[in-house]
């Protein structure tokens, strides 16, 4: 069924209320899907909460009226902040949209010694603009819940802090680490940072900054995957353990 985004900062409706969808959403209604007044698709206001509604007109501006509301049923019993370091082309685009696919709530661009790719100060903005609209139309197409969010690109240390902040905070290494089965199981948790390198990975000085503030350093195996298969590697070996 069709799913969209209630407007942020836009009023939840209750059932039997009336709700405007303007903008691409409602051209993407009337244009692309070519939805027709009675049929019904399923509003989120990004924080959990469902809108079954039926269509009661749909043109310029389509409105909804709610039959029934419910909990999201597509987000996972814990919170996945994926730290991604930048990467050249349109890979982040691809790490982006998988991530909120297989579950991430946030995904976050940082520099580090490796990076091949470093957006100057003008064209980052854009970037960061498209990677939140990737997000949202992910998080449409997969009946994703919440929102998730595109951070600003920070400095690997800034990163770093941040991510030792989770239940499990996990540092991908290709130096080697603890194997990822091995931190996972056993645990219940609600908050798990995934800290991603880029093309070349990272240098010992970095790892060995991140041991420091709190990172447990993890191993995927003995193959060295992409950097832009990590995030999606690591979050399906979380939907593993603690939803399936």
């Amino acid at each position: 069924m069709p799913r969209f985004f209630i407007e942020e900062g836009a009023a939840a409706p209750g059932v039997g209320d009336l709700y405007t969808v303007s903008g691409d959403d409602a051209r993407h209604i009337a244009s692309s899907l070519r939805m027709r007044e009675g049929e019904e698709l399923i509003l989120c206001n990004g924080a959990g909460r469902d809108f079954l509604c039926s269509l009661v007109s749909v043109g310029r501006e389509v409105t909804a009226r709610v039959l029934s509301v419910f909990p999201s049923r597509g987000e996972p019993p814990y919170r996945a902040a994926v730290y991604q370091a930048l990467v050249k082309g349109d890979k982040f685009d691809s790490v982006v949209q998988k991530s909120v696919e297989c579950g991430a709530a946030s995904v976050t661009p940082f520099l580090s010694s490796r990076c091949v790719s470093r957006p100057d100060g003008s064209t980052l903005p854009k970037k960061t603009e498209r990677w939140r609209k990737i997000a949202a139309e992910a998080a449409m197409q997969c009946g994703r819940g919440v929102l998730p969010g595109v951070g600003d690109a920070l400095p690997f240390s800034d990163a770093v802090k941040k991510a030792a902040g989770a239940d499990i905070p996990l540092f991908c290494y290709e130096g080697g680490g603890e194997p990822l089965r091995e931190v996972l199981r056993g645990k219940t948790p609600g908050t798990v940072s995934v800290i991603i390198g880029p093309e070349g990975g990272f240098s010992a000085e970095e790892a060995a900054e991140a041991a420091a503030a709190g990172m447990r350093t993890v191993s995927l195996g003995e193959r060295i995957l992409r950097t832009e298969t990590v995030a999606q590697t690591v979050l399906s070996c979380l939907s593993y353990e603690f939803e399936l």
